[in-house]
């Protein structure tokens, strides 16, 4: 077939691309693989135990076993299809019973309040004594973090010196194992400046400590205009620590001059943020979480509070945004029957899609009247591997489903699978 090109002309223009093209795959990566938690569970660190998550997830039983005995009873007062109730009553309780919490955050922040000095410098040392406890004993969650106060001029000594006795205290007890996925959240982040600062500081503890480089994460929580609109140069303040993006609803919206009554996650204000943190951090491997509901489910409001959180994580859900935060341990049964759900509502089309798909060779096709070509693919395995991850779905269940070995789905790619199948 003529060509018009030389080979030394191809050669010419591949070389100009080739630098950019490798250094735009090294800043984005793409969708991390690894696990999602679906929540982060912000608890004062005055309150937190060893047999926290243990404890949070007996009082979410005894709230389900209350205010919906059965399976028709929680779906309806939840809000979900109950179609689906049998089984996702009987995953939620499944999932409390086993792992209640997936992600939990001591906090000195909101959630702790403003203290005397000496409280605080006992609670931080007594903190890291505990968590050191419950990671020989296995009662952590499997994702723990601390969150310290703000580096604003007023607060950045507080945050400094409390996060310096609390990883202190753990290397001289427990040396230099972390926990499992541990992260520093900063909260009120406004400046770049604030996030690199941060940085400085965890580079200086794994040197003085003995931690390995690069094993103190770090969490971004922005809850300013401020700090939406400048997302992408925080995350690269953090020098390739940054973990995850939190978004802090209720500030964020005060900011933005929304009245009290308005504040929710439902409002427009958090969905041009939310799209603001998609943009911002899309193909970077940085987890982003949504804000959390604020209305209690205590009696007598049981039933309109967890309508309230199934609406919101709902949402999120439907936004692109798969964990949130959870403030109240009536919250988590409402967090895992909206992530279930969410899931196994969508899985019959989702599996008719991939397998149509797969069956095709990854050709552009047509399933059920929708149009997939390649860019598709990763997305239809993504929603899979989400909910195995979640516990929607079982490994077992899903190779039927998807078509695909479980060597296949695990590999979290789809590239890598048609590449597989085509060299079989």
């Amino acid at each position: 077939m003529q060509t018009s090109l030389t080979p030394e002309a191809r050669e010419r223009i591949g070389g100009r691309l080739k630098s950019a093209n490798v250094e735009f795959a090294a800043k984005y990566p793409g969708e991390s693989s690894a696990r999602q938690p679906v929540h982060t569970v912000y608890g004062g660190a005055h309150l937190f135990r060893p047999e926290t998550a243990r404890k949070l997830g007996d009082l979410a039983l005894r709230s389900v076993e209350v205010h919906a005995p059965e399976p028709a009873a929680f779906a309806t007062a939840i809000g979900f299809d109950r179609a689906l109730a049998e089984r996702v009553y009987e995953r939620v309780l499944a999932k409390l019973r086993s792992e209640p919490v997936e992600d939990y955050r001591i906090d000195f922040e909101d959630g702790y309040g403003h203290r005397d000095g000496a409280e605080e410098d006992r609670d931080a040392e007594r903190t890291a004594l505990e968590a050191v406890k419950g990671l020989a004993a296995g009662s952590l969650a499997p994702f723990l973090g601390i969150r310290i106060k703000a580096l604003t001029e007023e607060l950045r000594d507080r945050a400094i010196r409390t996060l310096d006795i609390f990883l202190t205290t753990w290397a001289a007890r427990s040396g230099t194992a972390l926990p499992p996925n541990f992260v520093v959240t900063l909260p009120k982040v406004t400046i770049p400046e604030q996030v690199s600062a941060l940085a400085d500081a965890l580079d200086l503890f794994e040197q003085h400590l003995g931690f390995a480089s690069g094993s103190l994460g770090l969490q971004i929580m922005v809850e300013t205009p401020q700090g939406v609109s400048r997302l992408s140069e925080m995350a690269e303040s953090s020098r390739g620590r940054c973990r995850g993006v939190d978004f802090g609803a209720y500030d964020y919206t005060a900011a933005c001059g929304v009245s009290s009554p308005h504040q929710h996650l439902l409002h427009p204000a958090c969905d041009y943020a939310r799209n603001a943190m998609q943009v911002a951090l899309s193909g970077t491997g940085i987890r982003l979480t949504d804000g959390g509901t604020n209305l209690m489910p205590v009696p007598p409001h049981v039933h309109s509070a967890w309508k309230f959180h199934y609406a919101h994580i709902r949402h999120s859900l439907m936004s692109g945004f798969y964990s949130g935060w959870d403030l109240h341990p009536a919250q988590l049964p409402v967090r895992y029957a909206a992530v279930f759900a969410f899931f196994l509502e969508g899985m019959e089309e989702a599996s008719q899609r991939l397998r149509g798909f797969m069956e095709k060779a990854a050709r552009a096709t047509v399933t059920g009247g929708i149009f997939d070509d390649a860019a598709t693919g990763q997305g239809l395995l993504n929603f899979f591997l989400r909910a195995i991850a979640c516990g929607a779905l079982t490994e077992p269940e899903a190779e039927p489903l998807t078509g695909l070995t479980m060597a296949e789905l695990r590999s979290g790619s789809f590239a890598n699978i048609l590449d597989g199948r085509r060299n079989q």
